[in-house]
């Protein structure tokens, strides 16, 4: 797991008090509406998506960027396809 701070985003995803299957559902949807390129930040407190979200993105041909931790874990994924 890659630990980053302060990583620029385009777009966030407010998952905070969500639970499986939604970590997965919803960055699914919200990244086919950015461009190429583009950095969705996903706004979390499930664990799960901690394992889950980089396999999604390996799965989908997304770049997982990596992860920062404050009161809520913030992933971030690079649409690249």
């Amino acid at each position: 797991m890659k630990f980053i701070k302060n990583h620029p985003s385009d777009d966030s995803l407010d998952l905070v008090c969500r639970m499986c299957p939604l970590h997965l559902l919803e960055p699914g949807e919200r990244i086919k509406c950015m461009k190429k390129g583009q950095v969705l930040e996903v706004l979390t407190d499930y664990d799960g998506a901690l394992e889950d979200l980089p396999e999604w993105c390996h799965k989908h041909g997304h770049q997982f960027i990596g992860i920062e931790e404050e009161d809520c874990y913030k992933l971030y994924i690079k649409k690249v396809k």
